[in-house]
């Protein structure tokens, strides 16, 4: 990789640089302003820009921490790495020009943390988005590669040593249950059984008494490949009672946008804007007060329990990651790029 891959221009959009962090993979990037070093920008100070009401429209400049750790020689740089436990340290010059970057020879085989907190999946839907394939398997059998999806989903959180599962089922759940019966995986698995179907958060009613911490809570048909141990310091120091893990999706209209004033009069015209939206991925970080307030039997979606929660006080709120950590499978579309995403990954590992 060339150093330069992880500089950025001061006016660079948040936008543009996140998707630059999702490619070069090293949670840093340098900013630089005429070439000098000015300052460096990580994930974190991304979400806390956009959290504080920042846009990604915005220039780069706007999130950046001004006070980067340099080193004016390679050998310095490596104690750095060695003392700060950091991913990467900029080698410059006096004037600030940056001559080689020295990255953490260790970051890809970090340990992840342990985290050890049960996991909650809702596996009862019909799947009708990727009808026909659900009218033969449940919607978490569908396979992508190797392994359905729903494996996928628990492998990731076994990196961080969460290994309880708590899964509410429905439709053709003996298919599902069958699976696992027979599997040479042996996961901790607790099943809830719908009697009928209770939307995307009623079934959580199955779990009233059963959770006594926090738990992750996830749909069956997507995979977040982001940092579940940040997630949930974030949700923890933030005193939430559910914090909803959002992603930015963008958008580029095929159309000129055009804006009007009074009379017609045209103002701006926007040749393919590109819209951005947080949008709800289907994994959240609940507490398990919130299960006591679900109602038996009652099918409702989770955002509106998270609505009652928000209404009695309790606060509620969301940790936005970028598009490219968000795998939806809710779509047949989508099936290949999963399947293409997860394989190449585990392929470079």
């Amino acid at each position: 990789m060339d150093y330069m891959d992880l500089c950025v221009d001061k006016t660079q959009t948040v936008r543009d640089t996140m998707r630059q962090l999702d490619r070069v993979a090293r949670k840093v990037l340098f900013v630089l302003e005429d070439g000098v070093l000015t300052g460096a920008l990580t994930d974190g100070d991304v979400r806390r820009h956009l959290l504080n009401g920042g846009k990604l429209d915005d220039p780069v400049a706007a999130a950046a921490n001004y006070r980067p750790i340099t080193a004016r020689n390679r050998e310095q740089a490596r104690k750095l790495l060695r003392r700060d436990s950091i991913f990467a340290v900029p080698v410059v010059r006096e004037n600030g020009t940056i001559v080689d970057i020295i990255l953490d020879p260790g970051f890809s085989r970090a340990r992840l943390p342990s985290l050890n907190i049960p996991v909650v999946i809702m596996a009862g839907g019909k799947g009708t988005r990727l009808d026909p394939y659900t009218r033969v398997l449940p919607k978490p059998l569908i396979p992508v590669g190797e392994r359905p999806i729903i494996e996928h989903i628990m492998q990731q959180f076994q990196k961080y040593a969460c290994g309880d599962f708590h899964i509410v089922v429905n439709y053709k759940k003996q298919l599902l249950k069958a699976y696992f019966a027979e599997s040479e995986h042996h996961y901790q698995v607790s099943w809830y059984d719908e009697d009928q179907p209770l939307g995307t958060g009623g079934g959580l009613c199955l779990l009233k008494g059963k959770m006594k911490e926090t738990f992750f809570f996830t749909n069956c048909d997507i995979l977040l490949c982001s940092d579940y141990a940040n997630m949930l310091k974030f949700h923890r120091e933030s005193g939430n009672a559910v914090t909803m893990i959002g992603a930015y999706k963008n958008l580029t209209l095929p159309y000129g946008v055009v804006e009007t004033g009074t009379g017609g009069v045209i103002e701006q015209i926007r040749e393919k804007p590109e819209l951005s939206f947080l949008t709800n991925t289907g994994m959240y970080i609940v507490e398990p007060e919130v299960l006591e307030d679900v109602e038996d039997n009652v099918s409702i979606g989770f955002p509106d329990i998270m609505e009652r929660q928000r209404e009695k006080g309790r606060k509620v709120a969301v940790y936005p990651v970028s598009e490219d950590e968000w795998l939806d499978m809710g779509q047949i579309t989508e099936l290949e790029k999963m399947r293409e995403r997860l394989y190449n990954e585990e392929e470079g590992t």
